[in-house]
């Protein structure tokens, strides 16, 4: 089967590219022939499809009236993009599409170039853009429901994805036009949930059932464990952002005795929990930075456990999967998708998003565990991946999507 995988960013960003690169491997080890369709950038990775690839706007800084004017159009329509994906269809002639994130950087243009040429297409939803405005229903500290309805307006009035007017405008009027014309659902046979929360989501905001399919992530599963693991410290990994509430663990660490914290990624609330932990946990949170690799797996395998505090409606992190297939035990909020992966007791606890008291309670439950205990913890979520969410399961389901 030839399978052309579209997402705006080639290079691996965040988990949906992640997911793409490993998926096409995997695809490609059974004998299928990949191909990609993406924006360029200076960081882009070698494709044999690069030719094809397009011009990538930066909406994060103002270049002036002229420029900006442009990058807004093609924020909402972005014809190079669909000019140059016509012409590799023409060209490579895929048996079917996947899509990954379009938005924004290639737009809802693509989807007319793609029904057009008639050729069977499917999405994975790794966020909650076919929805909201701002991809992660999350809004001034808490889960937001505002635009349910079509109320799409909201995100000028709630300013929720950027701040100023200007980009609040444009991401409503996208919602509106993808909305009223129906273009995703015209051209998108069938929409992939990697939770089913999310896939209940779709329901409730009006995305029609029949196009809905829950299919788990997949990850590859570390039987070789050392039985002196997870003496070190809790661990938190991901994007330092205000719906991660990685505030609430840190005041949690800072409440329980003779415990650390390290905390792995980056971003803008990086300078402000830093100076929290400096506060009120001094020498016992430890930033850590971005880390991958070997580097990353280390950190894992020593963890007492993978703490994930999100207040927003997390759908299926690869790093809680990435941890539970290293046989790390997690805690996390009772939110989104992420009870879907872990029942309190099994293979970690569920804390009160949000609730400082709550996450302090789970943490003393892992404290008063044995080492063998944590280690046994570690073990049942394993398993759980291991027989859900392996590889060969995954590509099987994933073939028969493709095939409908």
């Amino acid at each position: 089967m030839k399978i052309l995988q579209i997402n705006k960013f080639f290079e691996r960003r965040g988990g949906a590219e992640v997911y793409m690169h490993e998926l096409s491997q995997e695809l490609e080890s059974r004998g299928h022939e990949v191909h990609f369709f993406a924006t360029r950038s200076p960081r882009v990775e070698t494709s044999k499809d690069q030719d094809f690839f397009v011009l990538r706007h930066n909406y994060d800084r103002k270049e002036g009236v002229k420029k900006d004017l442009a990058k807004a159009i093609n924020f909402l329509w972005n014809k190079e993009a669909k000019k140059s994906l016509s012409e590799m269809l023409t060209q490579i002639r895929p048996d079917v599409i996947h899509l990954h994130n379009i938005y924004h950087h290639l737009s809802s243009s693509i989807l007319s170039a793609i029904k057009k040429s008639g050729i069977p297409c499917v999405q994975t939803l790794h966020d909650y853009k076919l929805a909201c405005p701002n991809y992660k229903m999350y809004t001034k500290g808490s889960a937001c429901e505002r635009c349910k309805g079509g109320k799409y307006y909201q995100a000028i009035k709630n300013q929720c994805l950027f701040p100023g007017m200007a980009p609040n405008i444009l991401a409503a009027m996208e919602m509106y036009m993808t909305k009223i014309s129906q273009s995703y659902e015209r051209t998108v046979g069938t929409f992939i949930c990697p939770s089913n929360f999310l896939k209940i989501k779709m329901q409730e905001w009006g995305e029609p059932d029949s196009k809905l399919v829950y299919l788990p992530n997949p990850v590859r599963v570390n039987k070789d464990l050392s039985p002196q693991r997870g003496s070190g410290s809790y661990l938190y990994l991901g994007r330092l952002y205000p719906e991660k509430g990685v505030e609430n663990i840190i005041r949690a660490i800072a409440r329980v005795p003779d415990v650390d914290l390290e905390i792995v990624g980056d971003g803008p609330d990086r300078y402000r929990l830093e100076n929290l932990a400096n506060t009120i946990a001094p020498g016992r949170v430890m930033f850590l930075g971005y880390r991958s690799g070997d580097d990353l797996q280390t950190l894992r395998k020593n963890a007492k456990a993978l703490l994930v505090p999100s207040v927003w409606y997390e759908n299926a992190p690869l790093s809680v999967l990435e941890s539970m297939a290293d046989g790390v035990p997690v805690i996390a909020s009772d939110i989104g998708g992420l009870p879907e992966l872990i029942t309190d007791g099994l293979g970690g606890f569920l804390a009160k998003p949000g609730d400082v008291d709550s996450w302090i309670e789970a943490i003393l439950q892992m404290e008063n565990l044995s080492q063998e205990q944590r280690l046994a913890m570690g073990i049942e979520g394993q398993n759980f991946v291991y027989k859900n969410m392996n590889w060969d399961v995954h590509i099987k389901n994933l073939l028969e999507i493709y095939k409908k």
